[in-house]
């Protein structure tokens, strides 16, 4: 089953309380389909556990993938391969199988990173 991946946009966006990705994500749960995301992404919007309650309760049911040292120099071929720079993005698109959905604020460079990588998704900008 698809998976739904998402980067450091996508959970401020959550965060905030974005309607539409709180109501994708749910569809996905209901669905079966995974929620995933990085850790890369979580260390990257992490910030005050207290005032983040929306972000807590949701990344709960999230698949969180570690940045290991397999899984960073990965990303540093991909970013070659790519020629972006992100680090971050360049974890979410290792986390990506063929037909999953990636939820971006970075739409341009997550496409870029997909054709490096030879994998293709779909990417929907939030």
């Amino acid at each position: 089953m698809a998976a739904l991946v998402f980067d450091s946009g996508a959970l401020i966006a959550l965060e905030r309380g974005d309607r539409a990705i709180a109501a994708l994500l749910a569809t996905a749960v209901k669905s079966g389909a995974e929620a995933v995301t990085s850790t890369a992404c979580v260390a990257q919007v992490w910030r005050n556990p207290a005032r983040q309650t929306r972000l807590a309760r949701a990344l709960a049911g999230f698949l969180e993938r570690d940045l290991d040292a397999a899984r960073a120099r990965d990303c540093g071929t991909l970013l070659a391969g790519s020629g972006t720079r992100d680090i971050v993005d360049a974890a979410v698109v290792l986390l990506v199988d063929h037909g999953d959905t990636i939820l971006t604020s970075d739409p341009h460079d997550i496409e870029r990173l997909l054709d490096a990588a030879g994998t293709r998704a779909r990417i929907r900008a939030v």
